[in-house]
């Protein structure tokens, strides 16, 4: 405790916190986006329950994994080494989580782009989604998210009661956004294939990350800023093509039957 209230004097602590919440909230995008197309398959009723449950256990992942940071820090240490790069336990982590981010990506992209498929087919298995399994997938990407955010974190400060809150704050502000964010991604169908094609990209960042060639995060958000804002003014230009539409007393387009 008077480790803490020490900290909570010095600006250097102050500053670190600040930017552990605002590097925890911008990494958790990625995490937030995935979990809002995953949960908009269950059925109205249990989306908001398994965002709550799915981040609730993320937040006591992220604590259990902080409390063992000595040991995450380990993970960077080489396992073996091919074609001239040495792997660590993280390598492998963000190559298999890459890996699961395109195969999920990839199917529900396939499915958006073919719905009439047969249910029974590798990809008619991304209309339906299981509570449990929901929840596993959300643990499982969160996991990935984590051991790279902690391990990052640890180069910004060896102080664990600011990880602690840094990581407690920023799994809040994704708890409260989810609702919103998942509610207008249902509502706005062309944002659900951006969406996709966001972690489409995540996920080859993640692999390409793993085998050595890391990509700066600033170019990845640049592109997903310059994406959503293009798609933004799309939205606005339909918006006012219907309005246009319903003042001349034209009916409006149907739209395309969604399964």
């Amino acid at each position: 405790m008077n480790d803490i209230l020490v900290l909570a004097t010095q600006p250097e602590a102050w500053a670190a916190l600040v930017t552990l919440i605002v590097m925890e909230v911008v990494l958790g995008i990625d995490n937030l986006v995935f979990i809002s197309i995953l949960t908009n398959k269950l059925p109205e009723a249990n989306r908001q329950r398994a965002r709550r449950i799915g981040l609730g256990l993320a937040l006591v992942l992220r604590l259990v994994l902080l409390g063992a940071v000595a040991w995450i820090v380990q993970l960077t240490e080489p396992v073996f080494t091919a074609f001239d790069h040495g792997f660590s336990w993280k390598d492998i982590i963000l190559i298999a989580g890459g890996l699961f981010l395109v195969w999920k990506a990839t199917k529900e992209i396939h499915h958006n782009v073919d719905p009439e498929e047969d249910a029974g087919g590798i990809v008619g298995g991304a209309v339906k989604t299981g509570f449990a399994a929901a929840i596993f997938q959300i643990l499982l990407l969160d996991l990935v998210f984590s051991v790279d955010s902690i391990i990052t974190a640890v180069g910004m400060t060896d102080h664990l009661p600011i990880m602690v809150i840094a990581v407690v704050v920023a799994v809040t502000l994704m708890l409260i956004a989810s609702g919103p964010l998942a509610r207008f991604i249902e509502a706005n169908p062309t944002i659900v294939m951006l969406a996709l094609s966001f972690l489409l990209m995540i996920g080859m960042t993640l692999i390409a990350d793993g085998l050595g060639f890391h990509v700066p995060k600033g170019y990845i958000y640049a592109a997903m800023t310059f994406s959503g804002l293009v798609e933004l003014l799309n939205m606005l230009a339909r918006r006012k093509r219907m309005r246009d539409r319903a003042a001349r007393g034209e009916p409006a387009p149907s739209a395309p039957t969604r399964h």
